[in-house]
């Protein structure tokens, strides 16, 4: 969750500022929480709540309304209905990490991948892509190693992550849909040597940076487990509190005591010293 929402924030700035380099600046005055960080709240908050996921997450969406949300979600978000779209964008599987971390049974766990994406995400690619995102960060958190999260995500969702990041990033171009973004925003987080790596992977690929970030970061923090302090202190000046208190809950509820120990973080005054908007 956490690492989701640092990708976001982090990716934020090269969302429209595009780039193909990896030695960028992670946070930068312009650097922002977008609509992947407020519908991944959400769902913890759902999960946390046991409230339904599209009125929670609609009730989010509405108290936070200017988060660079797509034109058919804005149109859903202001309907009074909550039926969904049959959207296959990639929303389903920006705001999915929570779920991996709320369940202990695989099956369980990707039937609420799948619940959570169809409130508004009920294009089969849209739900494919969350339970594919979903099913890496519980492998990952799991122990499971790099190349049996290749081989399961690939058999099962027809993924082709044989790729490298060096090789998709001349080419490629922004897509904002599950099957355009999701493959290489796993790809980012299995090329990488630790968290802060799989972020600008993901980053300098040039598509959907916040989107892609917010992915391949959920993955990297649940195999890496730690978050470096420069990034905790970025996102730590970038939040709002209840947003803060919320991660608390959920980790203390759901995560590790290391994630406990980082989501305190939030609420601390900023560690380390350094001014994180020069990062």
């Amino acid at each position: 969750m956490l690492g989701a929402i640092a990708g976001d924030i982090v990716g934020s700035v090269y969302e429209n500022l595009r780039t193909k380099k990896k030695d960028f600046r992670l946070f930068t005055p312009l650097s922002i929480y977008t609509d992947d960080t407020v519908l991944t709240v959400a769902i913890a908050d759902a999960l946390l709540s046991d409230n339904d996921y599209g009125r929670t997450i609609k009730s989010y969406a509405r108290r936070h309304p200017l988060r660079g949300y797509g034109p058919k979600f804005m149109l859903w978000m202001l309907s009074p209905s909550t039926r969904p779209y049959n959207s296959l964008g990639n929303g389903s599987a920006m705001r999915v990490s929570p779920v991996a971390h709320a369940f202990g049974n695989e099956r369980e766990m990707l039937e609420q991948a799948k619940r959570s994406a169809e409130c508004t995400h009920n294009h089969p690619e849209g739900i494919k892509g969350a339970q594919a995102t979903a099913l890496a960060i519980f492998m990952a958190r799991n122990k499971a190693s790099k190349q049996d999260i290749r081989e399961a995500i690939s058999t099962r969702y027809g993924y082709d992550l044989s790729r490298r990041t060096e090789d998709i990033r001349p080419g490629y171009r922004i897509s904002l849909t599950c099957p355009g973004s999701v493959p290489e925003a796993i790809i980012a987080f299995l090329d990488s040597d630790n968290f802060e790596d799989a972020i600008r992977n993901a980053v300098s690929l040039g598509g959907d940076a916040d989107t892609q970030a917010a992915i391949a970061g959920a993955i990297a923090e649940a195999f890496y487990g730690d978050i470096p302090i420069e990034i905790l202190n970025g996102i730590a000046k970038r939040l709002n509190g209840g947003f803060k208190l919320k991660i608390v809950e959920f980790y203390k509820r759901f995560g590790t005591q290391q994630m406990v120990e980082q989501s305190l973080s939030l609420v601390r005054e900023t560690r380390g010293g350094s001014r994180a908007g020069e990062a």
